[in-house]
């Protein structure tokens, strides 16, 4: 996450609490930039038209599952 630039440590994040709204409060300009970043560094993209993205931005658990699953590199 720190594509990011957050001000929480790592450890106080709940790997199960919701990225966005409440949780962490990211928006849409942050999943832009999780989606890029994860781009450079895994070598596979996420689609903003991809119906699955409520699933797999639910918590960063979701989003860590998501990455392992797809990665190229």
């Amino acid at each position: 996450m720190e594509a990011l630039h957050l001000e929480t440590a790592p450890e106080e994040i709940d790997p199960e609490a919701p990225l966005f709204n409440e949780g962490l409060g990211l928006d849409s300009i942050d999943a832009l930039e999780i989606a890029l970043a994860i781009s450079r560094r895994y070598g596979f993209q996420l689609r903003s038209d991809d119906e699955r993205n409520h699933r797999i931005f639910a918590s960063l658990r979701a989003l860590a599952a998501h990455v392992e699953k797809h990665r190229t590199r």
